[in-house]
């Protein structure tokens, strides 16, 4: 068996990453509407940056399993490798949609297309890496604006009406397209290849991507141009291509702000970092319990507000209940435990845990 794929231990910044991603989830579920402008605000800051963190760490993670900077070279293991990964998915689909026709939690579940996204990976699993970057933010640049002008169309619209509704949700018209996860996850297959632990890399990730979210961002939100004021059709898919490049970006320097924090600082300051970041970084270490487990608690919580008779699951007990919860179940479970229970599961059913020694496969990471 090669040893030149073998995967580096968990990465303290990326679980952090990742259970920040969790956190932003949750107050996107269940945050309520409020009229101060700046707490909306804020809580608008949750509303894409966490999914497309949530990515990124995907791409991460993959990266991570299919070898770090020394990838897996022999096409035996490669292929392993792959048929673990697409029976992950599958599973992974099959979850989203179990829970999307039990539960009906009144949120968009991001398990099915997680799958169907990680099959898209497969083939690009790997590129060398700055070719996957480049690809990764080419297509970025383009996809969001695609879904953007997909969606609208009497075509997809149509669609959504009949069988195919899910899958043309999967890919264009759903809160969590594939063609804009795909681009984001190959970003963080990239960074992962060119060495997270390195200095170098991770200082040029977070100064480009603080300059993609300072420039990309307030260019989403100029006032369109006159002659594309009379042409939407242009200027909301530039808007959605400008303000996903630009999230990404924000993502990219989390990443690498969280990175150097907990892995690159001074002595001290990394173990503060490390003790302070523990529990999110132990909700990162198991994101499908923890999402798997806070779509049971929301679905639990749907009920008519006796105020406008609305069906909703917003509240703030329940969204300081989730937070709380999640990282005290995480930091014990991971603390007496080990790995989170479904990640466990995952594991074995892909027969992971049957042929290779990791700690940072999907699902897990």
């Amino acid at each position: 068996m090669s040893t030149a794929g073998a995967a580096p231990a968990r990465v303290i910044g990326v679980d952090a990453a990742r259970g920040l991603a969790l956190i932003g989830m949750f107050v996107a579920h269940v945050a309520p509407m409020v009229e101060d402008p700046t707490t909306m605000a804020l809580i608008g800051i949750a509303d894409e940056r966490p999914r497309l963190l949530f990515a990124l760490t995907a791409g991460i993670g993959l990266g991570f399993i299919s070898g770090g900077t020394r990838p897996i070279a022999e096409a035996g293991e490669r292929g392993i490798l792959r048929r673990q990964i697409a029976i992950r998915a599958v599973i992974l689909i099959a979850m989203g949609l179990l829970i999307a026709a039990t539960l009906h939690p009144l949120v968009f579940i991001i398990l099915d297309v997680y799958g169907i996204a990680f099959l898209l990976m497969l083939p690009l699993l790997f590129l060398p890496p700055r070719a996957g970057l480049a690809v990764g933010i080419v297509l970025l640049a383009i996809t969001p604006a695609l879904a953007e002008i997909a969606s609208r169309t009497p075509f997809v619209a149509e669609t959504r009406q009949g069988a195919f509704r899910i899958p043309i949700d999967w890919v264009v018209s759903g809160a969590y397209p594939v063609i804009v996860w795909v681009p984001v996850m190959l970003i963080g297959l990239a960074l992962a290849r060119l060495d997270l632990a390195a200095r170098t890399t991770v200082f040029a990730a977070g100064l480009i991507g603080a300059a993609a979210a300072c420039i990309m961002l307030p260019l989403s939100t100029l006032p369109p141009r006159p002659e594309m004021v009379a042409d939407a059709a242009w200027s909301v898919p530039l808007r959605a291509s400008l303000e996903t490049l630009g999230n990404t970006g924000v993502a990219v320097a989390v990443v690498a702000v969280l990175l150097v924090l907990t892995g690159l600082a001074a002595p001290g300051v990394r173990r503060a970092s490390i003790a302070v970041t523990s529990p999110v970084a132990a909700m990162g270490s198991m994101p499908l319990s923890v999402y798997t487990l806070h779509l049971v608690v929301i679905a639990l919580a749907v009920r008519v507000d006796p105020a406008t008779g609305v069906v909703t699951d917003d509240s703030w007990p329940l969204l300081i209940g989730l937070i709380v919860g999640s990282m005290l179940f995480a930091w014990l479970w991971r603390r007496f435990i080990g790995r989170g229970p479904l990640e466990t599961l995952l594991r074995w059913a892909s027969g992971r845990s049957r042929h290779r020694a990791d700690r940072t496969a999907i699902g897990e990471a």
